[in-house]
């Protein structure tokens, strides 16, 4: 008798050592956070958007310590070389790729295959998956700009009531959570040394989709409200904080990739 769905998953859980895969994705991620922030500082002449749009969609998820520690270092940043910025844009976008290459590697261990790509071609799809993951972040961040003004015309021009103006708020805020299913589809696409198609991984994606936007929002609160991670690291608290955030999202994004796992296995059971 084949064991249940949660049953295989828990186990593979314990067999792929999802809590210490998540623990070097969170030192990864918090390598690549900003590089990849300043990159996109970098750009803003170009964008229709300044940092502290950036910041305000940071701020929708991240702890508030962690966005006090995050504002300072990227404000301090800005006010040095930004000659230097643009020179090292390539090696920028080299270390803010260290965070997707290993999330290739988690799920290489989910599907249980070998990574046998050879290391340019690996490495230049973190790349590009890296600045996709940019160029989709971009585009999140003018829905709210152009979204809001879409809005305020429409209710100009027909006369929509105040009602109108607020459903139209909330309905950007769940283009915004498509938007993050659409990133994690072509990580869990990708990402793997494996052929998978595209629909298999809407399990995964959906999972953590859902699973990382409560898991952020319900942190937040928490932190917030009941906690006070100062009083126990001193000056440390924001980057302790920021690392819990980093290790329960990592987690859940691995979490994702074993469900997608468990559920190619369950159809493939040969492979």
């Amino acid at each position: 008798m084949k064991p249940s769905f949660l049953v295989n998953l828990f186990k593979r859980i314990h067999r792929d050592d999802v809590p210490g895969l998540a623990a070097q994705l969170a030192y990864f991620f918090l390598l690549s956070l900003f590089p990849l922030l300043l990159f996109l500082v970098t750009i803003l002449p170009y964008l229709p958007f300044s940092h502290q749009d950036i910041l305000s969609v940071v701020r929708s998820y991240a702890p508030p310590e962690s966005m006090k520690l995050i504002e300072e270092n990227l404000e301090e940043v800005m006010r040095g070389n930004g000659k230097l910025l643009s020179f090292g844009i390539i090696a920028t976008i080299w270390s803010a790729s260290n965070g997707i290459n290993a999330i290739v590697r988690a799920f290489n261990k989910a599907y249980n295959v070998v990574e046998d790509r050879h290391f340019l071609v690996a490495r230049g799809m973190s790349i590009i998956l890296t600045v996709a993951m940019i160029f989709v972040f971009i585009v999140a961040l003018l829905l709210p700009v152009f979204g809001k003004q879409i809005g305020l015309l429409l209710t100009a021009h027909f006369g929509f009531s105040d009602e109108f103006i607020q459903v139209w708020n909330a309905l950007r805020w769940v283009i915004s959570s498509l938007v993050l299913f659409f990133v994690l589809v072509m990580l869990y696409w990708m990402a793997p040394n494996k052929k998978v198609t595209c629909l298999s991984v809407f399990p995964g994606a959906f999972t953590a989709t859902i699973g990382w936007s409560l898991v952020s929002l319900g942190f937040s609160f928490y932190v917030d409200k009941y906690s006070n991670y100062a009083s126990t690291y001193g000056s440390l608290g924001g980057i302790i904080v920021l690392m819990i955030w980093f290790y329960l999202s990592g987690f859940i994004i691995i979490i994702g990739g074993e469900i997608n796992a468990v559920e190619s296995e369950r159809k493939e059971p040969n492979c």
